[in-house]
């Protein structure tokens, strides 16, 4: 969430922020509801000042041994119960306003930092470093080839179970979406990560907090009896997992790593990757989420994309690494790399995880906060990126180890996991 001070202050950063990326919006509304509220604010000061003033007045001339019943403490007991009137009058007027403002700040997106890559879509971002030798030939298969040949999974019959865009995995393949979790876990585990499993369904308050909601109730699927939603990632309720909590700086920086199923309606999506592990309603994920404080959480971002990219490595996964510009930028994010993995059969990169330093943007959303030096509160910084996504991961791995027999060379790192170098046909 946008500071509310920042509006009132200085809207023409807020203007600037939000057209870098591709967004023109009038203020006038916001700063006139932030204006009206800091003048009822000073109103109601004013007022509760003279009720508590009449308060103590009647107070001493109690002790000084004027009558309870006596005209002059009637009349102070009159005016100070007007005030309180008034006092109420100006609160309700006060909540009024305040959920309006609120209800229209929730909407706007983080503010980008000041130095970001300026751009206005996804053409306009920016290559930063590769890893590993891009394969290609003429004769490679796409992973949903590779899996109908090997009979990795059915789309067909989960359709009938539930609908179009979920997979049934089968043996060697739900074997090895079982090993990639567990090696990705153990692998941030030894980097210092605090493993945690998070619940899969969410309330409104969790989704709002971390910024999906309002703005993209589209895309999540909601309970219908509850105020619970399926998780779209594990980002969602580990930023509620310190929810109003103040946390030590001592403590800082906490870094978590969660496995969960994600759940994602794909609104607006249709007719693209609609083959394989791409882009489904459900997959799993493995998230890395960091609570830092402010002064540290650039150099943060650059260290949770690294332990991302090192899942590639340990894989053997050719990457890149892209800095995303402005105007591509998710809604939490001030600044953004994004990792594409090469996947020979599709000859392409696709994005298998998203890092972002969200600044105090969900923090201001979810009230977390610590301590600076001078004891003062001050809200943290939260951080997130996929460690990885698995299914494609998986794809990945599919696309990169298959060998002209139809066989598919797994990573030495999966080996210990999944029990053989080899995905063979049945």
């Amino acid at each position: 969430m946008i500071d509310q001070r920042l509006l009132r202050e200085n809207p023409n950063l807020i203007s600037e922020g939000l057209k870098s990326r591709g967004m023109d919006v009038d203020l006038g509304p916001l700063q006139k509801f932030c204006k009206d509220l800091k003048e009822l604010e000073e109103k109601r000061n004013s007022l509760q000042a003279q009720g508590n003033s009449i308060g103590k007045e009647v107070g001493q001339k109690i002790k000084q041994g004027l009558s309870h019943n006596s005209e002059e403490l009637s009349n102070l007991r009159i005016k100070g119960n007007q005030i309180k009137k008034q006092v109420g009058i100006i609160e309700e007027e006060e909540k009024s306003i305040s959920n309006q403002l609120n209800e229209q700040i929730l909407c706007l997106p983080n503010l980008p930092e000041k130095n970001s890559l300026k751009g206005r879509n996804e053409k306009d971002n920016k290559e930063i470093r590769r890893w590993g030798e891009a394969i290609s030939g003429n004769n490679l298969k796409e992973h949903w080839e590779i899996a109908n040949k090997l009979n990795l999974w059915d789309s067909e019959r989960s359709s009938v179970i539930a609908k179009s865009r979920f997979v049934t995995l089968f043996k060697q393949a739900a074997k090895l979406e079982r090993s990639l979790i567990n090696f990705m876990l153990d692998l941030h585990i030894k980097k210092g990560y605090l493993e945690i499993l998070p619940p899969a369904l969410v309330n409104t308050a969790s989704l709002t907090g971390s910024g999906q909601l309002p703005k993209f109730a589209e895309e999540s699927f909601r309970c219908a009896d509850d105020d619970l939603w399926l998780t779209p990632t594990a980002e969602v309720p580990i930023t509620s997992l310190h929810r109003g909590e103040i946390i030590p700086k001592d403590l800082l920086p906490l870094r978590y790593v969660a496995y969960s199923p994600c759940f994602r309606r794909e609104a607006g999506s249709y007719g693209r990757d609609t083959r394989g592990l791409i882009r489904l309603h459900q997959f799993n994920k493995v998230e890395l989420y960091w609570f830092s404080t402010p002064e540290k959480s650039e150099e943060a971002l650059e260290q949770i994309t690294s332990d991302a990219e090192s899942v590639l490595q340990e894989l053997e996964l050719p990457y890149r690494v892209i800095q995303l510009c402005t105007g591509d930028l998710g809604f939490s994010a001030k600044k953004t790399y994004d990792l594409e993995v090469w996947l020979p059969g599709a000859n392409t990169f696709r994005e298998i995880s998203s890092c972002s330093n969200c600044g105090d943007f969900q923090a201001r959303r979810s009230s977390i906060r610590t301590k600076d030096n001078n004891k003062k509160n001050i809200l943290l910084h939260t951080l997130n990126g996929s460690g990885l996504a698995i299914g494609r991961t998986m794809a990945a791995i599919l696309e990169n180890g298959q060998q002209s027999d139809g066989s598919i060379n797994l990573p030495k790192a999966l080996i210990p996991y999944f029990g053989s170098n080899k995905l063979q046909p049945e």
